[in-house]
This record gives structure tokens, C-alpha cells and sequence, in this order.
């Protein structure tokens, strides 16, 4: 099997922008783990829009996650809104999380890094 970066990129999933993101924090004790909520604007209807963390050898001081959208073999060429969230449950770097879009990035801080392990995929 060869290795993860030797692999063929997917032509079917791209970065896409992002127009807002929050860490979402619920107000109860013990506190959950925060959740990564991320809205924008996709350029077809049917595109499936989902948060991908990096992976990382050791936890970085933001931990880097990308906003993909994947597109159908058929698209429906209309642009309307997406919200998707993600449990940052293992996902929170040192100094926090690092949302990465198509045309930008936007740095969130959290106080408190989760040292948590990543949920199963």
C-alpha cells in the first residue's frame, strides 16, 4: 500500500469558502467539548459540504481544518446557503483551531485545549 501522500488527489472534492465560523461552547458542567460551526455559500445545490481536520504527528498550536465540498456526478448549478458543524473533540491545537477555506483562513483561539482523543471515523 503506498503512502497516504502518494495517493491520487480526488477530483470530485474541492476547498470551498467559508462567510462565518464560531466554536460553539455549551454552558453546563462538566462542559462538552466545543463544536465547530462553519456557514457559507455553495455553488451547487446538491454539494455535499463537510469539516476535514489535518492530520498531525504531534498537536500543533492550530489545528488546521478545511471546509471540503464534494460535488455530484450531476450538479445543480444554484448557490444557497450550508451550515455544517464538528465536534472539536481531539481536534483543538495548543492555542486552538484553524479553519482553512478556499480564499482564506480564520484563527479561533480557545482557552482551554481539549487533550481528548479524536472520535473514530
Amino acid at each position: 500500500m503506498p503512502a497516504a501522500e502518494s495517493l491520487p488527489l480526488a477530483q470530485s472534492c474541492r476547498i470551498i469558502d467559508f462567510e462565518r465560523a464560531d466554536a460553539v461552547s455549551l454552558m453546563i458542567y462538566p462542559p462538552p467539548p466545543p463544536m465547530l460551526v462553519v456557514a457559507g455559500q455553495k455553488p451547487l445545490a446538491n454539494m455535499q459540504v463537510s469539516l476535514n481536520p489535518l492530520r498531525y504527528v504531534q498537536k500543533p498550536e492550530y489545528w488546521g481544518i478545511e471546509v471540503v465540498g464534494c460535488m455530484p456526478p450531476i450538479g445543480q448549478p444554484a448557490i444557497v446557503p450550508y451550515v455544517v458543524e464538528l465536534n472539536l473533540a481531539g481536534y483543538i491545537g495548543t492555542r486552538g483551531i484553524e479553519v482553512i477555506g478556499a480564499s482564506h483562513t480564520e484563527r479561533i483561539e480557545l482557552a482551554a485545549a481539549d487533550e481528548s482523543t479524536p472520535p473514530e471515523t
